[in-house]
């Protein structure tokens, strides 16, 4: 696989490509809009907390954690975490990350159907992930069990790419919620719309992304199975 000239031109480097570009795109607009303060002064924590308690999720507590955009909504903890940066900022990337996050709160409150069947699945994901590269790597040591190895690895490898499939929509309705409660609860105004929307729809492109180089992925190892 290493040597393989079809994988590095068609898999490995649009993939990187692809991904890189995500991350330049995304770091270009947060960067940008967290030096943009919002009119209303409110930290992302703030503009968090608004979101959930007006949805009646009062419980759900908001917490700081350390790192550069580490943000993320945990489904099992029910518990928002913010990065030090958008806990405290009073930027539109700041808010417009917090609400995301809050987005997916708002998702697990209304049983959205995606989002439940994401959870479902990430511990056969985890998994999945795990053993793909042994599999594969036993199957190039013992060629013998080549066939049967890449048969395995390209079923895990599936289930990876599922869980990209179904993320994509995931985190795009979630800030499409985000959005529309930023703006219903008057939290941002109309000309702070466009900084709340390049700064989430860059962070996006990160999915689209993952997700395009997991069916190349895919793509690539269902090729191998045809040729043996």
């Amino acid at each position: 696989m290493f040597f393989d000239w079809h994988y590095l031109l068609f898999i490995l480097l649009p993939g990187m490509a692809l991904g890189i570009w995500a991350q330049v795109k995304l770091s270009h607009a947060y960067g940008k809009y967290s030096q943009v303060g919002v009119d209303s002064g409110m930290t992302g924590a703030e503009a968090a907390r608004e979101i959930l308690d007006r949805a009646g999720l009062v419980n759900v507590p908001v917490e700081e954690i350390p790192g550069r955009l580490s943000d993320h909504y945990d489904p099992q903890k029910r518990a928002l975490f913010l990065s030090s940066d958008n806990f405290h900022g009073q930027s539109i990337a700041a808010i417009g990350v917090a609400a995301h996050e809050s987005g997916h709160a708002l998702q697990q409150q209304a049983a959205y159907g995606l989002f439940n069947f994401r959870m479902a699945i990430v511990p056969v994901t985890q998994f999945a992930s795990t053993a793909y590269g042994m599999i594969f790597l036993i199957g190039i040591i013992f060629r013998s069990f080549f066939p049967t190895m890449i048969t395995i690895a390209i079923l895990l490898f599936a289930v990876i790419t599922l869980f990209q499939l179904v993320t994509l929509p995931v985190e795009y309705d979630a800030s499409r919620r985000a959005k529309e409660q930023l703006f219903r609860l008057g939290l941002v105004h109309e000309h702070e719309r466009e900084g709340v929307s390049k700064v989430l729809n860059a962070a996006a492109l990160t999915y689209v992304a993952a997700l395009v180089s997991a069916v190349l992925q895919l793509l690539y190892l269902l090729s191998i199975r045809g040729r043996r």
